[in-house]
């Protein structure tokens, strides 16, 4: 639980690992973009990003069991705004994941997340055995 205890949320929400609940993170994730002025180019990035670790918490982690909570929660620092998700799972290795850019696995219906978590966000830090994720994502667009 160190992950939680580093961040001071500015906001948070727990619910129970059901497929449906991913709307409550949206809802979540589009207030605190509009409500501290995530520039709109970044919008899709962060909302990608963390579906698929809501997602991943929800089926993978918590393995679709309703009695299980995942907690999503955010911090505003300085120019940066950090997610963190957290599951009740065991975690998973996330140094040794399938390359899904690797042609045997392209044709696979899984596995692109945390690929996409890495592209998307600015950080990316996996904790308590991949269990608790942090992505940090600038509130600046990116100027050339």
């Amino acid at each position: 639980m160190a992950a939680t205890e580093e961040l001071a949320f500015t906001e948070r929400i727990d619910f129970p690992a059901k497929a449906e609940n991913i709307a409550l993170a949206e809802k979540l994730i589009d207030e605190a973009c509009s409500r501290y002025g995530v520039h709109e180019s970044l919008y899709g990035n962060i909302l990608i990003a963390l579906t698929e670790a809501v997602n991943n918490a929800i089926h993978h982690g918590n393995a679709l069991d309703p009695t299980k909570t995942v907690t999503l929660g955010y911090e505003v620092k300085d120019d940066r705004i950090v997610f963190m998700v957290q599951d009740q799972g065991a975690g998973f290795d996330f140094n040794h994941l399938p390359d899904p850019t690797d042609p045997q696995n392209l044709e696979k219906p899984h596995g692109r997340g945390v690929f996409l978590m890495r592209a998307l966000a600015d950080s990316i830090e996996f904790r308590d055995n991949g269990s608790t994720v942090a992505l940090a994502f600038s509130r600046q667009p990116v100027t050339d």
